[in-house]
């Protein structure tokens, strides 16, 4: 094979000369992980099994589990891919999203799981009006989970595509396709008991994976850190440019802007984002779920670490042609890292490369499953339970409806995946993180702690920040006029800058406190006096 050959042909032909070995890979983890979830879905028995996996899983496996949500194919895909092309500017996400668990850690975690039952709605409407809150908690709640998926879909089809040398757009959708189905039998069978134990075999693989490439690529470089930052910078071809900060923000004021509004974003996202917060009602009280965030900072924290082995060994090990050529936005460097690692025309190295991407896709796998059951059963809990039904549904009715729901979300991200699927997933899970801090953070703090918080508020709140947040980024660069936009044939962007942070999440605070300024609701401060009790001490909690 000619070495000079580009990335995508690489691994088209190691591929294609181990295609057995792959698709077993596959198949095995795809059959265990439905066996999990048949055998889950077995225990499954009623409303408080399908959504919070009956409350009975431990401070440990919680914090794994939360660990396998969180480090979705943004953090293993797009942040090494962003490494890879951007150098440091690339492993900025990595400490955003590793810095935002402390937010989650100190101001939600606790009192979410003392005050909500299911969803982040149960919350709400436990002092305000329980029709309206609810239906703005479900709608952001359902916005916000089909931004998250796109990024997994998008992740997915690059992936699958690499290994199976697929490079018809006809054999990208399929795959898009194929994830969104098994997504729908995951949580439509499993519920919350299901989902959870697929993320902690996933958390498990991924560590291990990374861990055994980090451990490789550093052998490479007989474990001096130096050596391999100073290849990476040459091979690069940026110089010690790679090192610093400024190769994708700073060139320019907007892009600095940008880099600010990113920040801003990953940092207060993490805490409003729905396929996290409903993970704190899976154990028993709010001791396990705090002792669950500090196990998910330490497992996560070590995942982002190794990303810097991921990302700048690519770069030493990948000319940047290769890894631009197989992907423009760098989403394939991890496994293609794998590949070179191992020998591009060595049996080993075709071992690695499927090992690595099973564990991608496994990672996705677990993560659209998580984000399906989110804002599924806020529809079903929120939305048919509380709005349609009136609190007149039985239990039964409202799992069905929590079932359908899943079918429909899944076809909505099967759609926009398939768009999507040539952007970076780092940006897309970062413009999930934009729609959270912005619809679901304000109502939350406030909710939590002002007394004067009203139902006006909190629908400004929301759907001041969601509407301002989703509108932004329509009318951004991401969408449109750019060669890595998702139509980049057509030019409708008037706003510069590709995450809407700086303005959203500042507007969705804004709103939240005008609209209980102007509102004449007389807040229920003997319903705030009960949710500060049991929000801080769990008493009632259920």
């Amino acid at each position: 094979m000619n070495l000079t050959a580009t990335a995508t042909t690489l691994a088209a032909n190691e591929a294609s000369q181990h295609r057995p070995l792959i698709i077993s890979l596959f198949a095995v983890f795809v059959v265990a992980t439905l066996g999990i979830t048949v055998w889950a879905g077995r225990q499954t028995k009623d409303a408080a099994d399908f959504y919070a996996g009956g409350r009975q899983f431990s401070a440990f496996q919680n914090g794994l589990a939360v660990s396998g949500d969180y480090m979705s194919a943004a953090s293993f895909l797009g942040i090494a891919g962003a490494i890879a092309i951007f150098g440091y500017d690339g492993f900025l996400y990595s400490i955003g999203f590793l810095v935002a668990w402390l937010v989650a850690l100190l101001l939600v975690a606790e009192p979410l799981r003392n005050s909500g039952r299911y969803t982040m709605g149960d919350v709400l409407a436990y002092r305000m009006r329980q029709r309206p809150v609810r239906t703005a908690a479900g709608t952001s709640t359902i916005v916000v989970s089909i931004f998250y998926l796109l990024a997994q879909m998008a992740g997915a089809g690059v992936l699958v595509s690499l290994l199976l040398g697929i490079t018809s757009d006809a054999g990208k959708i399929l795959i898009v396709a194929l994830v969104g189905v098994l997504m729908i039998v995951y949580v439509s069978i499993g519920g919350m008991k299901g989902t959870t134990w697929v993320q902690m075999v996933k958390a498990v693989l991924l560590i291990g994976g990374t861990l055994l490439i980090t451990f490789l690529v550093l052998l490479k470089f007989d474990f001096n850190i130096s050596d391999l930052l100073g290849t990476a910078a040459e091979n690069s071809g940026k110089g010690a440019a790679f090192l610093e900060p400024g190769l994708q923000y700073g060139a320019t004021g907007t892009s600095k802007l940008d880099f600010i509004s990113l920040g801003i974003a990953l940092v207060l996202g993490t805490a409003g984002l729905p396929h996290i917060l409903i993970r704190f009602y899976t154990v028993p009280n709010a001791k396990a779920a705090r002792k669950s965030v500090n196990w998910a900072i330490g497992i996560i924290g070590a995942f982002y670490l190794m990303t810097i082995a991921l990302g700048f060994g690519a770069a030493a090990l990948i000319s940047q042609k290769e890894i631009i050529e197989s992907n423009p936005s760098g989403n394939t460097a991890a496994p293609l890292l794998a590949l070179h690692i191992g020998g591009v025309d060595s049996a080993w190295g075709a071992i690695l490369l499927a090992t690595i991407s099973a564990v991608a896709f496994a990672t996705i796998l677990a993560v659209v499953a998580g984000l399906t059951l989110a804002s599924s059963s806020s529809f079903a809990h929120d939305i048919y339970a509380n709005v349609i039904r009136r609190g007149q549904a039985t239990e039964k009715e409202e799992m069905r409806a929590a079932r359908w729901a899943t079918v429909f979300i899944g076809i909505v991200s099967i759609a926009l995946g398939a768009l999507a699927r040539d952007l970076n997933v780092a940006g897309l899970v970062a413009l999930a993180f934009a729609v959270a801090a912005s619809a679901n953070l304000p109502t939350i703090l406030y909710s939590l702690f002002w007394k004067r918080f009203t139902t006006r508020g909190a629908l400004w709140s929301i759907y001041g920040g969601l509407i301002v947040a989703v509108g932004l980024v329509l009318f951004s660069p991401v969408v449109s006029g750019d060669p890595k936009a998702m139509f980049p044939d057509v030019d409708f962007a008037w706003f510069p800058l590709k995450n809407p942070g700086i303005i959203s999440i500042p507007f969705g605070f804004l709103m939240g406190w005008l609209g209980t300024v102007l509102s004449k609701e007389e807040p229920d401060t003997g319903k705030y006096a009960e949710l500060e009790v049991r929000s801080l001490t769990g008493t009632g909690a259920h």
